[in-house]
Formats: C-alpha cells, sequence, structure tokens
C-alpha cells in the first residue's frame, strides 16, 4: 500500500465513523495506523495504546490497526476488550505518547470506528481531517516497530473504587447494554459495598437485549423495571463504549445529563467554592442558574466531548458534561468521560447524603421542556439554516448566544437551534417555566424554520 484514500464520509469531527463492508474496512484501519504513526513520529512519539470494544468486526480492524502502527515504527500497547475510558486510562497511565480505541460507540451494529488521544488530550477537527490528506499523499515513515499486550483492567477498577468513599451500600440496577462496559462493571460492583443486580453485562456485539444508548428511553425501560421490581435506590446505565451515562432514581425516573451535572456540582462546589462547571448549550437553564447559586462560575460551551474536554483544559475546569450523558470530571480524576467514574461518584454523593436520589432530583427548580429532538435535514443545507435564522434574529432585539448555534433567551424561557457535526440533522431544544410559554416557544422555533424552508418536526 502506497497511499490510501478514506471515504471523506468517515473522516469526522470528534472520531473516525462508518458503517463496516461499505464505507469502512480494514484497509482503512491499517491506513490509519500508517497515517496516525506517522503524526506521532513526527513529534518524536514511539509508544501508544490501543483498545477496541466488543463489536463483532472490532478485534479484526484492531489488529490490522496495529499492524499499520507497528509497520511505522511505533510501539504498541494492546489494553484489549474494555471500554474507551479504560483506553485513556491506558494512555495516561503508561505516559505514552497518543492512543486508538477501536469503537463504533453508541451507533449501529454494522458501525464501527476510531477514537484517538494525542498525548493525554484529544485527537480531533482538523487534526482528524489532515490524516485524510496525509493518507492520499502516502506521507508515512517505516520503522521496525512491536506490539504487547499489557492487562491493565484491575488497575483500570481499583482507581475507580478509589473514589467511593463511605462505608455505606446501596441497592443499585446496573445495565451495561452488552457493551464494552460489562466486565469492568462486574468488577467494580464486586467491590462496592451495597447490593447489586447486573443486567446485560456480557459484551455481546449484536446487543440483543435493546441498543446501547441511554439517550432514548425505550433502551432504559429493562432498567426501569429491574428498579421497580428489586426496590433499588437507583439504575445506572452505559452505552456501547462506557464513556456516555444513563441513570434513572427510585422512582424509575430518567435524570438527563444536565441533572445529574447539577447534582455533581453542588456536591463539588461545596468543596472548591468558585471552580468553574463547564456544560453544553443544550443544558438547562436551571443548571447555570443552580451552579452560580452554589457558588460557581458556570460557563456555556459547544456540544462535543473533545471541545469539552479542551475547554476544560483551557479553563482549568474541575467539572463538566453534555446532555448526552458525558460527564468529565478533573476533580480527584484525568479530565475524561468516564461513564463507571461517573457512576461511583453519583454513588457516593448518595450514600453519603440523608436524601435519595428522587428527592435531590426534586430538589431542582422545576420546569418543563422538550427533549433534545433530532431532525433530518441534507447536509449541504443544515449549516446555512442556522445561519440564516441567526441573522434574521440580528435583525431585531432578540438576546442571542451563539456559542453553537443559535440559544435564543426571551421572557418565555429559551430555545435552541444548531447543526450537529456528525450527522445531516437539525437540533432543537425548548425550555419554559410553564406549558404555555413552551408551546409559544415552539412557535417561534417553527416558524423561524419555515422561513427557511424547513419543515418543523413533531413537537
Amino acid at each position: 500500500m502506497k497511499s490510501h484514500r478514506f471515504a471523506p464520509q468517515i473522516l469526522r469531527e470528534y472520531d473516525i465513523r462508518g458503517t463496516v463492508g461499505e464505507t469502512l474496512s480494514e484497509d482503512d484501519a491499517f491506513a490509519l495506523g500508517r497515517t496516525f504513526g506517522a503524526k506521532l513520529r513526527s513529534q518524536d512519539g514511539r509508544l501508544v495504546c490501543v483498545g477496541y470494544d466488543g463489536r463483532l468486526s472490532s478485534p479484526a480492524l484492531e489488529a490490522r490497526l496495529v499492524d499499520g502502527l507497528c509497520t511505522s515504527g511505533m510501539r504498541v500497547l494492546r489494553i484489549g476488550l474494555g471500554p474507551t475510558p479504560a483506553l485513556y486510562f491506558a494512555t495516561r497511565a503508561m505516559a505514552a505518547d497518543g492512543g486508538i480505541m477501536v469503537t463504533g460507540s453508541h451507533n449501529p451494529p454494522d458501525h464501527n470506528g476510531f477514537k484517538m488521544m494525542l498525548g493525554a488530550g484529544p485527537f480531533w477537527g482538523q487534526d482528524i481531517q489532515n490524516l485524510g490528506d496525509v493518507a492520499a499523499q502516502g506521507a508515512w515513515v517505516d520503522g521496525d516497530g512491536a506490539a504487547q499486550e499489557i492487562a491493565l483492567i484491575d488497575a483500570y477498577v481499583a482507581r475507580l473504587r478509589m473514589d467511593y468513599t463511605t462505608t455505606r451500600g446501596l441497592k443499585v440496577a446496573w445495565d451495561a447494554g452488552n457493551g464494552a462496559a460489562g466486565e469492568a462493571m462486574s468488577q467494580l460492583t464486586a467491590q462496592l459495598p451495597g447490593e447489586h443486580i447486573l443486567l446485560n453485562a456480557e459484551i455481546d456485539g449484536t446487543f440483543p437485549a435493546h441498543h446501547p444508548d441511554p439517550t432514548v428511553p425505550e433502551n432504559l425501560k429493562q432498567l426501569q423495571e429491574a428498579v421497580a421490581t428489586e426496590g433499588c435506590d437507583l439504575g445506572i446505565a452505559f452505552d456501547g463504549d462506557g464513556d456516555r451515562i444513563g441513570v434513572i432514581d427510585g422512582e424509575g425516573r430518567i435524570l438527563w445529563g444536565d441533572q445529574l451535572l447539577s447534582i455533581y456540582a453542588r456536591d463539588l462546589l461545596s468543596r472548591r467554592s468558585g471552580a468553574t462547571v463547564i456544560a453544553d448549550v443544550k443544558a438547562s437553564q436551571v443548571l447555570f442558574d443552580e451552579i452560580e447559586r452554589y457558588g460557581g462560575e458556570p460557563v456555556m460551551a459547544a456540544t462535543g466531548h473533545s471541545i469539552i474536554k479542551s475547554r476544560m483544559a483551557e479553563l482549568s475546569a474541575p467539572l463538566a458534561g453534555e446532555m448526552s450523558g458525558h460527564i468529565f470530571f478533573a476533580d480527584h480524576y484525568y479530565g475524561f468521560d468516564d461513564a463507571l467514574y461517573a457512576a461511583v461518584r453519583l454513588l457516593d454523593i448518595v450514600a453519603r447524603s440523608d436524601r435519595n436520589l428522587a428527592a435531590m432530583r426534586d430538589a431542582l427548580p422545576q420546569v418543563v421542556n422538550t427533549p433534545e429532538i433530532r431532525f433530518d435535514v441534507p447536509e449541504d443545507r443544515k449549516f446555512d439554516v442556522v445561519d440564516e435564522v441567526k441573522a434574521r434574529l440580528a435583525k431585531t432585539n432578540a438576546n442571542v448566544n451563539d456559542t453553537d448555534g443559535v440559544r435564543v433567551l426571551g421572557d418565555d424561557g429559551w430555545w435552541l437551534l444548531r447543526a450537529s457535526n456528525t450527522q445531516a440533522v437539525l437540533v432543537v431544544r425548548c425550555e419554559s417555566q410553564t406549558d404555555d410559554g413552551l408551546g409559544r416557544l415552539k412557535t417561534a422555533v417553527a416558524e423561524q424554520l419555515r422561513l427557511s424552508g424547513v419543515d418543523a418536526p413533531a413537537f
């Protein structure tokens, strides 16, 4: 192979992702190893960690990726099957120059891809696009690399366990969704006090129970039933590669990412007054107000786990999160999104409290809002639509935050319109104090979409 061309649609903002056998192949994996190896070598890097998730295609992709890295002269530490955060942990623990995780995250079973680290930070945006140029030119380097397998899962789980600080145990239902977090979840719960009911802990890339995406309520029904049947204090779910968390309280209600972040923030700010807490643009205004009320500095950021990590480093923020369930702790931890670690921190907060999780949820100011509503718009129109709306709003007295799309604040509350960085979709969310106010916000969004020739989604 003298050069290689990736299908352009697989080089995304935060990762490489495609359909196996159609837009993603083992040749792509080998070429990525060659290309990423050349990138590391250009910075005098020689050591890279590689892991893979439980998808059926992952072992073969991982093997070819390692071949490509070794051909480029890299020393490869193969950590094997596990969640993406274990790869992040390994890259830091081994002081590696980079890391690559073979994972399709929460996408359909026939999808797969790669998440990358450069040193201790994310590898994203233009850097990913540049990989395509390097591969097409065949601007690679040769070398005599080597690979070795290392067992880090025990060390990873031991690190997770460290931040459960109380002896009190809870009754918890856990659902790995047959994803890559299953083994680590089983090992972790065996070391925690309390009673733990494990669902779908066996790693199975066909995902026989339900799809591993905890942001979709349908995928949490099995967990809700277990919480109710077993009388659990709460339930915890993970996505396919273990970097996003879903949570059910003891009454069977879903806690979304911004509600969880509010609970984490209150606990953290009781110890670190004045600290910065970052949330993405889709988060409730309640969260930003609560952070300020707790004595923190709220910061609104664009959506995207790589963007959040970069902002955390820039602002030295100890905590951040997204509506999608990515939670980032740089307080006692490393600043990356790790759903197993987020679970430990949540259980520790609840176990130390005289209130249960349901009471913590009910103590938050109550608002009415839509979920994150996603609807298809052609790739070549999605950003233009947002720009058109922004231009129209600029001619009015609207209070617009353009951190990521347009977030419009008014007397009734706020509405958001943004373009997805990873799919040909637009995203809408609205929030108000009243049902009538929410209705008016929906009407305002629908009118803006109509003016740009887009049919409003069903609210």
